[in-house]
């Protein structure tokens, strides 16, 4: 039998990969797709009130560019608890349960690699609007038996990813010429590709989960942005230079690298992209990478 399942922000750069992955299994699903960009508003209850029932409910409808958060709190915090609240409100009327899509929320770690026991720090606006979630997601399970798996992805990128994240960037300076501007070059991240995010997200919706769970999803793996930099000169048979300035980025951590033991043992998930394969992958998108 097909599972009936609701992708919430099916038009992001996350939710078009999950909707191709998805699609290409139609014999096991029966996909709902609702978005802002379609004119379906998960902070309007009365908008999402004809959806009907379903099986999963995954939420990836989020405001999440850190920077905007400190100049757009209001927003942020209110978009990001309502489309939640909302979608816990339906899980719990139709028994299903939900998929929820955090976010890297530990601030800077105390040990390396960071596992689910880490204590959780949030450290801007946005990190905070993930925890307050994810604490509704709690008591949604205490209080009403609704069942979330949350998900903490850590640097997602991937191609056709597009905005002020540092990939991105970096590939839109190089679309405009070979000097590539960045600011601190030694903040570490841990990068996790798209398409290994998004079958962490199947996963979690084929898993049956009873109880509510967090998971860390990431690489266990960290570059700095010089080292992000090298690959890519190297990528573009060093055609490129980069120059590096200060960072004026509040709440800077220096750098992240997660632990997906826990994941791995429920569900036998582990990223299959290397950082190199993800990021050429991103130039033949482009079509800037020749051979």
């Amino acid at each position: 039998m097909k599972k009936k399942v609701v992708i919430a922000g099916a038009a992001g750069f996350v939710g078009k990969n999950l909707v191709d992955l998805l699609v290409s299994r139609s014999d096991c699903y029966e996909l709902i797709f609702i978005d802002i960009s379609n004119g379906v508003d998960l902070t309007d209850r009365e908008q999402i009130s004809q959806i009907g029932s379903f099986d999963v409910f995954v939420h990836l409808a989020n405001l999440s560019y850190v920077p905007d958060s400190f100049v757009r709190p209001e927003q942020f915090y209110r978009v990001n608890f309502l489309t939640t609240l909302n979608a816990l409100e339906l899980c719990r009327i139709y028994q299903a349960r939900l998929v929820y899509i955090s976010s890297y929320i530990y601030g800077t770690p105390e040990y390396l690699p960071v596992d689910e026991k880490h204590p959780v720090s949030p450290f801007n606006p946005y990190a905070q609007s993930k925890f307050i979630c994810e604490s509704l997601c709690e008591g949604y399970y205490r209080d009403f038996g609704v069942v979330s798996t949350i998900l903490r992805p850590f640097n997602i990128y991937g191609a056709g990813q597009y905005g002020k994240l540092l990939i991105p960037e970096i590939v839109s300076q190089l679309k405009a010429g070979n000097i590539i501007n960045l600011k601190d070059p030694n903040p570490r991240r841990d990068y996790v590709n798209v398409k290994d995010v998004v079958r962490a997200i199947e996963m979690s919706i084929e898993h049956k989960f009873t109880t509510l769970e967090k998971f860390n999803v990431c690489s266990g793996v960290s570059y700095s942005v010089k080292e992000l930099s090298e690959m890519f000169k190297s990528l573009m048979g060093n055609k490129v230079e980069f120059t590096f300035s200060v960072s004026d980025r509040k709440n800077e951590v220096n750098e992240t690298k997660g632990s997906y033991e826990k994941l791995y043992k429920a569900t036998g998930w582990k990223p299959s992209i290397e950082i190199l394969d993800g990021l050429s992958d991103i130039l033949i998108f482009e079509n800037m990478l020749n051979g």
